[in-house]
This record gives structure tokens, sequence and C-alpha cells, in this order.
């Protein structure tokens, strides 16, 4: 039996592994994909069967950040000559990049404004739900609140509604206000991720012993000297997955920045399609803004991978 019982485990692990390969192929296909789109010529992006092996190029990063024109006719070889080796790029692409008349300067599209906004909003927002979150979430885990569950229940309500529901009267709102079109409008916004952070953090600050709060009151520690030196350093890693979260969620808000936006607070979301146009589109240019857009949750994840993978022991804490 106890032969069965070890084939019957070697199996099991030789399917799970099997099973990761395939899951990990599933999702990292189409970021293979995209990546492999964007550091490939124009000509090459669409062809059946599909092209593996290329020579990359960075003419599609180029093409994202400048705006650009169609040729009437080919440049002269003196002129394609004097150009710099990112402007031959978009010659070779039958197209050319917009100068203004005056200076001469290359104008930029607006992928790098509307990149920048998208890291100003993602990161306040995120500050500020984790930082309320996890206050409001001490609260309702250390003391007594009349109604716990009521209150628990509607702030996670806030979310339960879909953004076209409250889109308009937003809309209407925000006009009234002056916050359309403003980075703070969409801050307020994606701030509502609180409603998530409260959840997530009582979770984690449930499990936190509360000796040890008490031990620091009698060696003389106030209630919030007890809370900032006990236990916030016990729930960084729950703070830690509750900012990959609430990250994540702002950085892919597209509903309201589409709505709420026009040109000086839009962000990247609503900007990558909008680059599809009515012809044919260029999904070399959509695969490289879409690759960059990828990175900063990247390496936001990459730099907090220690808090997340202690977050997930946690729960063994015991009073």
């Amino acid at each position: 039996m106890a032969g069965v019982r070890t084939s019957r485990e070697i199996v099991s692990n030789r399917i799970a592994v099997v099973a990761v390969f395939v899951a990990l192929a599933i999702m990292l296909t189409p970021i293979y994909w995209i990546a492999s789109t964007a550091f490939k010529p124009r000509n090459l992006a669409t062809t059946i069967p599909p092209t593996v092996v290329f020579e990359p190029t960075v003419s599609p990063f180029v093409k994202l950040f400048t705006k650009r024109s169609q040729l009437r006719e080919q440049p002269s070889q003196e002129e394609y000559d004097a150009a710099p080796w990112w402007e031959k790029m978009v010659f070779d692409g039958g197209e050319k990049v917009v100068r203004n008349a005056k200076t001469g300067d290359v104008t930029l599209s607006g992928y790098g404004d509307r990149f920048t906004n998208s890291l100003i909003i993602s990161i306040v927002s995120t500050m500020l739900a984790v930082s309320m979150g996890t206050l409001t979430a001490y609260g309702f885990s250390r003391f007594k609140v009349a109604g716990e569950d009521d209150w628990l229940f509607f702030i996670l309500s806030t979310r339960m509604l879909p953004p076209v529901v409250v889109a308009i009267p937003m809309f209407l709102m925000y006009r009234v206000v002056g916050l359309n079109d403003t980075h703070l409008g969409l801050i307020i916004d994606t701030a509502f991720n609180l409603s998530f952070s409260v959840w997530i953090m009582k979770g984690f600050i449930d499990e936190i012993p509360r000796e040890y709060e008490e031990a620091a009151l009698v060696d003389g520690y106030t209630r919030m000297q007890a809370f900032f030196k006990v236990v916030l350093p016990e729930a960084l890693t729950g703070m830690a997955a509750t900012a990959v979260f609430c990250f994540i969620t702002a950085w892919n808000e597209y509903a309201f920045a589409l709505i709420m936006t026009n040109r000086n607070a839009q962000t990247a979301p609503p900007y990558i399609p909008s680059q599809v146009g009515s012809g044919l589109p260029d999904w070399t240019v959509i695969a490289a803004g879409t690759l960059l857009f990828l990175i900063p949750v990247a390496i936001f994840t990459f730099l907090l991978r220690n808090h997340l993978l202690r977050g997930m022991s946690f729960g063994a804490i015991r009073k």
C-alpha cells in the first residue's frame, strides 16, 4: 500500500507541475504577444501565419510618443540621411514626424502626459485608500461600534453599483463643482477603493493579538503610539497587499477616466484605444503603449513581493 501511495503522490505532483506550466502559458502568452508586437515592423504585425523570428525595432515607441502625418511622397536621399535615427524609422513606415513650423521642434503626442497622469492619480489614490482604510479598519477591529456589521456592509456597498449607474450623476456633480477633467476629480473617484481597503485591512488587524497593544499601554504608550509602534509594523504585510490591489484598480480605471476627463487629466487607459482610429490601426503602436502601461504595476508588485509572500502566512499568528 505504501508503494501505491507513493506512486499516487508522484503522479499527483507531476500533474500539479504540468497544471502550473499550462496556467503560466495561458497567462503569459498574451503578454508575450503584446511584447513581440511592440517591437515588430508594422508590416509584420498582422501577418498570417504570425512572424515569430524578426528584426526588432523601436519604431512603434517612437511613433507612440510623437505626432505623425502621412508622407505625400518619399523623402529625398539627402533628407533621409540628414534625419535623426529615430525619425528614419518613421520615414520607413511611410510617415513623418510633425514639427513645429516656427521652431522646428518635434511635436509630441499625448501619451507621455496621459501616462504621467495615470501615475499621479494611482499613487495618490492608493496612499489615501491604504492610510484611511488602515485607520478605519483599526477602529472597527479594536473598538465596539454600534451597528458594526451594518456599517461594514454599507462601506462595501459603495462599490456594488456598476459605474454606468452613477456616471451621469457624478458627471453633472463634477461639472457643478469644477472637478471635471482634473486630477483631484479622478483621485476622489479612485479613492473609493477605501471600501475594499477597510475590509482587507480589518482581516489582517483582527489577526494581530490584542496583548501586544495591552503590553504597550501598560508601558505607558498612548493608544495612537501603540497603533503606530506596535500594530502598524505588524500590519505592513496587509498594507502591502492592499496597496497592490488599490494601485491596480486605480491604474486600470477606464470608465470614469473616459467620462470625467477630456484632455488635462486624461489617463492612459482611455488614450490607448483612441489610437485605433477610423482607418487601419497601427497595432504595433497600440502594443507599445500597452506594454509600457504594464511596467509600473509589475515594478510596484515586484518591490512589495517580500511583504506579499509574508502575508500568505500571516494568518498563522495566534494569540
